[in-house]
């Protein structure tokens, strides 16, 4: 009976999951874009070792471009193992539980490296509002995909708990 409760929570969750992740895909996506079309003009009256910096986004601050890019990173894994994820938790068995499970607590660590550089961009303050729109959307993402991770990991527990009572039995 539990299986069935966190195989619900598993599934909505990673639905939400998979919004939450493309919109910091596409937000991180035109931040890279902006960037890479404004850098030389804003950077160009920078001090040298800040104008040789290759990942500097003029909508920020020094921390803005790797916030960015671990975001993207983040995103674009997110939404992979998310979508992947939809399939292993609809099967529900030993072997998909487990990749399941393994996948969503990568995709975790790197959502928790992101938001930790988004905590970093908030503490050094400045940024527009499409920057901060990304540092809240990271940050709720890290704790839905912290809550769809323990789903799993009580799914898998569910599992191996069953197949030692069967084994238990034989």
């Amino acid at each position: 009976m539990a299986s069935g409760g966190s195989k619900s929570v598993a599934f909505i969750l990673l639905i939400v999951n998979v919004i939450l992740y493309f919109i910091v895909t596409a937000v991180a996506a035109w931040a890279v874009n902006h960037g890479i079309q404004r850098a030389r003009e804003t950077a160009s009256v920078l001090q040298i070792p800040a104008r040789i910096f290759p990942i500097y986004l003029p909508v920020g601050n020094m921390a803005t471009g790797f916030f960015v890019i671990f975001s993207l990173i983040a995103g674009v894994v997110g939404m992979a193992t998310s979508l992947t994820g939809l399939n292993h938790v609809a099967k529900w068995d030993a072997p998909n539980l487990h990749t399941a499970a393994a996948t969503s607590l990568l995709t975790w660590s790197l959502t928790l490296l992101a938001m930790g550089l988004a905590c970093k961009e908030i503490e050094l303050g400045w940024t527009d509002s499409h920057l901060r729109t990304l540092e809240v959307i990271t940050i709720v993402v890290t704790a839905t995909q912290l809550f769809c991770t323990g789903a799993i990991h009580a799914g898998v527990e569910e599992i191996a708990r069953r197949h030692r009572s069967l084994i238990g039995r034989v």
